[in-house]
């Protein structure tokens, strides 16, 4: 892509070398004005056959074939250029690019992933399930020819500069999961995102127990460690088996089939903001149960009373069938 591109920027900059040439050779040998140097200029290497604006002399003459002779060479290799372009699909993959772009400069409140390894996979397919919008940050064209053919939102580039995480709309973004393979590349991802938009919620991959407290410090909210966290379910499978697969059992697969809900209290009707679990009767509306609350100051509650106050910027977690939760859906 790049060689296609720096062949096709390097003939328009012979064009325009050979053009400023001939400009300033009829200036300077025949006297004449730019305006009409320029005329001589385009009208000697288009060989469009017009008449000079004076006869020429030997000297300009010589100048006269040297353009007409080296504008042949030039406009060959520049059709030769484009031409390569064009056969290589690169004119269309620019215009599908700047396409891209121009979606995802009008995205809000979405997601970026940083990275599209076996962890950032895992996270577009959860947003996929909910439909949740989201863009794609990977370093590797062959990576980046695939997630293209699957028709998602994606930018190829390095997650750790700026730039890239402003054409990725950082700016607008509600969240942003960095699992690159490098927990210094976390890092700076981290902390770039963290300075371009201090609201935006950072989850980060950390392969390093040392690298946990550094992304906290550099401003991720959660920091997920994968293998340890494999090796924890996988000995809880042998010392509670039954507790586990429960569990997964709850683990939210998508719009139809959650059984777990989050709900926050702002987004409830202004009547309930202030009342109790009790007084929401979620239960009898819609079958669903209460089983935590987590609070303005992000404390987890588990099983609350039916007495705690519904406070303005806390949320509950509520547990049901698919059913359950699309009753609670449409109550809501």
């Amino acid at each position: 892509m790049n060689l296609f591109r720096s062949k096709l920027q390097k003939a328009i900059m012979l064009l325009v070398s050979l053009v400023t040439i001939g400009v300033i050779g009829y200036m300077g040998l025949s006297g004449y004005s730019f305006v009409d140097a320029l005329y001589m200029t385009v009208i000697t290497i288009s060989t469009v056959g017009f008449s000079e604006i004076q006869p020429l002399n030997d000297g300009e003459k010589m100048f006269t074939i040297f353009l007409i002779t080296t504008s042949i060479v030039i406009f060959g290799y520049t059709v030769s250029a484009f031409t390569e372009y064009i056969v290589s699909g690169q004119l269309f993959k620019q215009l599908k690019l700047k396409k891209v772009q121009k979606t995802i400069e009008n995205l809000h409140d979405h997601t970026i992933i940083c990275g599209f390894g076996r962890n950032g996979k895992q996270a577009m397919l959860k947003l996929k399930s909910y439909n949740e919008q989201f863009v794609i940050i990977e370093k590797e064209e062959k990576v980046i020819d695939t997630i293209e053919g699957k028709e998602f939102l994606c930018i190829q580039g390095d997650a750790t500069t700026d730039e890239i995480l402003m054409r990725a709309g950082i700016k607008k973004a509600k969240n942003l999961i960095t699992a690159l393979p490098s927990d210094a590349d976390n890092l700076f991802v981290v902390l770039s995102a963290s300075q371009l938009n201090n609201e935006c919620t950072i989850i980060s991959r950390a392969s390093l127990e040392s690298s946990y407290n550094k992304l906290k410090i550099a401003g991720a909210e959660n920091v997920i460690m994968p293998d340890k966290l494999g090796g924890d379910h996988m000995a809880s499978l042998v010392v509670t088996p039954d507790v586990i697969d429960f569990v997964d059992r709850l683990t939210i697969a998508g719009e139809t089939t959650t059984n777990l809900k989050e709900i926050d209290i702002d987004d409830l009707p202004e009547k309930y903001v202030h009342k109790t679990i009790l007084d929401l009767d979620l239960r009898k509306k819609t079958g669903c149960t209460v089983i935590g609350y987590k609070t303005p100051e992000k404390e987890y509650v588990i099983n609350p009373e039916a007495s705690t106050l519904l406070l303005a910027g806390s949320s509950l977690i509520v547990l049901g069938r698919p059913e359950q939760i699309n009753k609670l859906r449409e109550f809501f």
